[in-house]
């Protein structure tokens, strides 16, 4: 029976290592569509300055002036424009920290820091497994193998003495 069990646990350990190492592969498919995401922010803001400018107005003028404006379509437009500007502040900074990911497994601790959801949504949607070939993914797959197994072997451990303890015969004493 305990081989069965050290089977199982062995098993078990593969599984977990093998869907640890997708961690990874998810962080660099999310890096691609967020440098994607990134590119035509840039040029909607730019292409928005570029606007600006022509009218004679700042970016910062240009967008005050739109979002007071009685006009609900252009208040609308200035709001808009305000959230585009945010978000490619946010994910430019974001995409700095996936750039400067130290270590292994950086990027997939720079992407559960602070992800954009709506981009990892999107990346989950697409997502395809690989099968692991780099430093970090061959890291995450070690990991999860290790957490998996030994969480099973403590289980399989405790499980065991449980039942080898309510085996053992109370011996009676006599007097």
């Amino acid at each position: 029976m305990f081989r069965v069990l050290r089977t199982l646990g062995l098993a078990l350990g593969l599984l977990g290592g093998a869907i640890a190492a997708q961690a990874p592969e998810f962080a660099q498919q999310y890096a691609q569509r967020l440098g994607g995401t990134v590119d035509e922010l840039r040029r909607v803001v730019t292409t928005f300055e570029s606007d600006a400018s022509a009218t004679g107005r700042s970016r910062d003028e240009a967008v005050a002036r739109l979002s007071g404006d009685r006009d609900v379509l252009v208040a609308r437009r200035g709001a808009a424009a305000r959230q585009d500007i945010a978000r490619l502040k946010a994910l430019s900074r974001q995409q700095r920290a996936l750039a400067e990911a130290g270590g292994p497994l950086g990027r997939v601790v720079a992407v559960l820091r602070n992800p954009d959801m709506s981009l990892a949504r999107a990346t989950y949607q697409d997502y395809v497994p690989a099968i692991p070939t780099t430093a970090d993914g061959l890291t995450a797959a070690f990991v999860g193998f290790l957490a998996t197994w030994a969480g099973w072997r403590i289980l399989a451990d405790l499980a065991r003495r449980l039942v080898v303890g309510r085996r053992r015969p109370v011996l009676s004493r006599r007097a």
